[in-house]
């Protein structure tokens, strides 16, 4: 999908964890692992639902930042293209054939901006939010520049606090404005509450998403009034995907976290109280590592430590064990708590992240294992394109 690799000058423990057809046994750890089947199942579940509501689904790269993924997403996924939040992350995923990019996120360098103009050249829609009628000057000169069009959704606060607007005076403003400008195609709105989707409860998201809801039908509603018909109303998350194909007004998801799961996504509970880890969706990425010193009885010490994962959401859970626990780490050590002391030095486990994005940014390889081989290595295609 991506460049071919030549695994015959890489180095297994030095330059890769693991090369293609070696027995997962053997991968050298810490490092990133991918159950294939639950990936897959994952995407095509999320593809069937997206298609059953009438949605758009825009996967969220910034999640795995791998164009390899990103791909599988769109072909057993029916994936309509990728979310990026940076300009140096929408250009590895358009120089590796994705077709179809928003950035997520408002740009302002005029260096960034510069740039992303120059992405349709390579044959990619790009799309971008605003909350400043200001940058829609500095787009339409960039657009106007390198004789390219770039369309533009105007982002609306529902709730995170974080970027958009939240007069509807200022989305048709800056709607018009867009509308107006050379090189500038206005496509519709960004509504993605993004501080309601790690709410552990059903009715808190739903309480947070009406809300949100009711902004947005005002939007449109203005837009219609003033002859602005929006192409795309674009939003959702893992824990909220169910509000928004269900509203009658969004058209797009941008769900991220359902492919892989962690921790802190696996807490929230779906309309039943289930944990949406425990049947929505399966764990499908782990951190593994390996039990190397236990000279303490009742504590094992393992290879993974803040280095190779991000703890803002809380520890990594092991995955399948209920007999021992990760309890802390540093830089370069985990520290399991192992009562009965049934681990062995040598001896390898799964690790759910506390939460995925973060800890996929420190890794360069996914380990695409099945049926206990080792069956596909793909590079972190943008890790570390924060700029």
């Amino acid at each position: 999908m991506t460049a071919k690799i030549d695994f015959e000058n890489l180095e297994v423990g030095f330059d890769v964890p693991a090369v293609p057809g070696m027995d997962a046994a053997d991968i050298q750890t810490p490092c990133l692992v991918l159950d294939l089947d639950a990936l897959e199942r994952n995407i095509k579940k999320m593809g069937d639902y997206a298609k059953a509501h009438g949605m758009r689904h825009r996967v969220h790269g910034k999640m795995h930042k791998s164009v390899d993924i990103a791909k599988l997403q769109e072909q057993i996924g029916g994936a309509n293209g990728v979310c990026c939040q940076k300009v140096s992350e929408a250009e590895v995923f358009v120089r590796g054939g994705i077709k179809d990019v928003l950035v997520s996120n408002e740009v302002r360098d005029l260096v960034k901006v510069d740039r992303l103009a120059q992405l349709p050249k390579l044959g990619a829609r790009i799309s971008v939010c605003v909350d400043d009628i200001a940058n829609v000057s500095e787009l339409s000169e960039a657009a106007q520049k390198h004789g390219t069009q770039l369309e533009v959704l105007v982002e609306i606060d529902c709730g995170a606090g974080r970027c958009g607007v939240t007069a509807i005076d200022d989305v048709l403003a800056i709607a018009q404005a867009v509308d107006a400008a050379e090189g500038l195609k206005f496509s519709g709105i960004q509504a993605y509450q993004g501080s309601m989707q790690h709410l552990h409860s059903y009715r808190a998201r739903e309480d947070k998403f009406n809300i949100a809801i009711a902004q947005v039908k005002d939007a449109v509603n203005g837009l219609s009034v003033v002859g602005l018909e929006p192409e795309l109303i674009s939003g959702g998350g893992t824990g909220s995907y169910n509000f928004e194909s269900c509203s009658g007004v969004y058209n797009e998801l941008q769900c991220g976290s359902y492919a892989f799961m962690d921790v802190d996504y696996g807490r929230i509970l779906d309309m039943e109280g289930n944990r949406i880890d425990r049947g929505e969706w399966e764990n499908a990425l782990f951190i593994l590592t390996q039990v190397m010193s236990h000279t303490k009885a009742d504590k094992a010490i393992v290879d993974a430590g803040l280095k190779v994962q991000s703890v803002d959401s809380g520890l990594p859970v092991i995955f399948g064990r209920g007999d021992v626990d990760f309890v802390k780490c540093s830089d370069e050590h985990g520290e399991i708590a192992d009562p009965d002391g049934v681990l062995k030095v040598g001896e390898k486990l799964r690790l759910v992240p506390g939460h995925c994005d973060p800890t996929v940014n420190v890794h360069d390889w996914y380990v695409g294992v099945r049926n206990g081989k080792v069956e596909t290595l793909w590079p972190v295609s943008a890790r570390g394109k924060a700029y």
